[in-house]
């Protein structure tokens, strides 16, 4: 789950309270200002009557009976049109109801008839926003904070709106102004520092949760303290505060934030014993066995990776994720698994053609198979994988470095001279692909231009990192491609 939809999911509107307090006015006697004051026992008597009618509702209300408060309430609003608290009480029923355009008429009524009343103002901005009605419901929870602003409530309900609205710089201020007002209040302490962190005020944000903690030692605040940790390069304390996290609660986000600090630290096996006893827990879980792919591959046992991807794909067959990290294991598995993996790619681009980065790791693997020798109809294939993989998406470079070895191979050296510099102009910076261009060229018979090429192959070669870092990079490229997937799964 990304943070910024935790923050969405944290987010909570002061609603329940909405306009008790002034109802509880009628209902112990107080009226509206403008219903006049009649002697008269005869008035006297239908002003008791439609008190009871009131809170015969109030009390249906309350017992959810919606129904039965609506009949009661409608003759009421007849006979006193004016009335802020039917009025009010009419529209709450209304969002009751799920009839929040019902509801809108009345409730805007009742801010009418008392535009000082706070909780008026949120219930009808509530609703507003409820109909997609964002800018005037950014004005009535704006106007709320202006009525009482010390209110914890009216700054609160304000910084929960604009998280709700996407609008997290906005947020900050009211959230940080309830938080001053109350420091104890836990909800909107995390709501804040859940926004700090999402918008880089990393200092800010770990601080209130080291506040937060003072008042309560929960496992989602180590969790987004690791967040935090994380985000300014402090991964020690990161991993440290994801362990505290997953101990307090097992839970499999929990466990899966640590397994994947783990592998950002390059502790393999460390990593493939948390990703296991996570799995012992929740078993039908996908970023669990992704993760525990990753641990394997970067532990060094290719065929176990394999494996783990295989039951991850099994377990979410429409999430291409698995797939994309067994097309990067094709050419260190097993015999026996790399058919697997090489079935397993056919069969999802039978489903999903378009996917660049799939025809890309189908060609690879074939490509580096022992099938490509002397094998026409294999090229061909390679070839078309290739070419899909580079309409899908113009700007794949490796796409059309790995073309240019297929020509290199056929000794095709002009058409591989052609797609080498075509990888070239998007990635200038590998060496790789200079020294691949300088072979074509010089097998071409440019070994002017080879030459330079080899010159700048030497020079970067120099700055390249190693082989062994190279997987590194590969494995830490994997753990944020899944984050990134996990983040965006329902």
């Amino acid at each position: 789950m990304s943070r910024k939809s935790k923050i969405m999911g944290s987010a909570r509107l002061l609603l329940a309270v909405s306009g008790f307090s002034v109802l509880l006015l009628w209902a112990s006697g107080q009226t509206g200002g403008q219903e006049s004051t009649d002697k008269g026992s005869h008035a006297a008597h239908a002003k008791a009557g439609a008190r009871g009618q009131f809170l015969s509702a109030l009390g249906a209300y309350h017992n959810q009976q919606y129904a039965a408060a609506q009949a009661q309430l409608e003759p009421l609003i007849r006979a006193a049109p004016d009335s802020f608290d039917a009025n009010e009480l009419l529209g709450l029923v209304y969002v009751g109801e799920g009839e929040p355009a019902k509801a809108n008429r009345f409730l805007a009524k009742a801010v009418q008839l008392r535009p000082s009343v706070t909780e008026a103002r949120t219930a009808l901005a509530t609703n507003l926003f409820a109909l997609h009605r964002t800018r005037e419901a950014e004005v009535q929870f704006r106007k709320a904070v202006e009525l009482q602003p010390r209110s914890y409530d009216a700054n609160h309900n304000l910084g929960e709106f604009y998280i709700q609205s996407g609008k997290l710089s906005g947020a900050i201020l009211p959230l940080r102004h309830a938080q001053q007002i109350d420091p104890a209040a836990y909800n909107n302490g995390y709501d804040l520092a859940l926004t700090l962190e999402q918008t880089r005020l990393y200092a800010e944000a770990a601080e209130v949760v080291h506040q937060l903690l003072h008042l309560r030692d929960q496992a989602e605040l180590h969790s987004l303290l690791g967040d935090i940790d994380e985000k300014v390069h402090r991964y020690m304390e990161s991993a440290a505060e994801y362990e505290k996290a997953a101990r307090m609660d097992p839970s499999e986000q929990n466990i899966f934030n640590w397994g994947v600090e783990l592998l950002l630290h390059q502790t393999f096996a460390p990593a493939v014993e948390v990703f296991k006893a996570g799995l012992e827990h929740f078993p039908q879980s996908p970023q669990l066995r992704n993760g525990l792919g990753i641990a394997w591959y970067g532990a060094g046992h290719t065929d176990e990776a394999v494996r783990a991807f295989f039951l991850a794909s099994d377990l979410r067959p429409a999430d291409p994720m698995p797939l994309v990290f067994l097309g990067s294991t094709c050419d260190t598995a097993s015999a026996e698994l790399r058919t697997q993996i090489l079935a397993r790619l056919q069969e999802f681009l039978s489903r999903t053609p378009s996917r660049a980065d799939l025809n890309y790791d189908l060609a690879s693997c074939l490509l580096k198979s022992d099938q490509i020798n002397s094998n026409a109809d294999l090229d061909r294939r390679i070839e078309a994988l290739l070419n899909r993989a580079i309409t899908a998406d113009p700007n794949y470079a490796d796409a059309y470095f790995q073309l240019g070895n297929l020509y290199e191979g056929q000794r095709r050296y002009q058409d591989a001279v052609e797609q080498y510099e075509r990888a070239s102009r998007l990635n200038d910076n590998s060496a790789a692909i200079h020294y691949r261009l300088g072979q074509a060229l010089a097998r071409s018979g440019n070994s002017a231009r080879a030459n330079e090429e080899f010159a700048i192959f030497q020079r970067l070669q120099k700055s390249e990192t190693a082989a062994t870092n190279k997987q590194m990079n590969t494995i830490q490229e994997f753990v944020y491609t899944m984050r990134d997937s996990d983040a965006k799964q329902p």
